[in-house]
């Protein structure tokens, strides 16, 4: 009998959750920017996502880490 591999999932049921309901807020107009919700109106939907997962980040749920850019180093001239 073959076993089935078992599947490593990025990103927890409590997550998609949490987009799921940040996505409504947005479409229902309700979705807020910035601390406590006191900036502006969200209009994009890739930051609904983005507010979904730190919103998920901040209840411990299975999401990856945040990603960083790369900075470049560079070498500095002298004169």
């Amino acid at each position: 009998m073959a076993t089935r591999k078992k599947s490593t999932r990025k990103y927890g049921t409590a997550a998609s959750k949490r987009v799921e309901r940040a996505m409504k807020k947005r479409e229902k107009g309700t979705l807020r920017s910035g601390k406590g919700g006191k900036g502006g109106k969200v209009t994009s939907r890739k930051q609904a996502i983005a507010i979904g997962l730190s919103e998920a980040r901040e209840k411990g749920a299975q999401v990856p880490a945040k990603k960083t850019g790369a900075r470049k180093k560079t070498a500095s001239k002298r004169k």
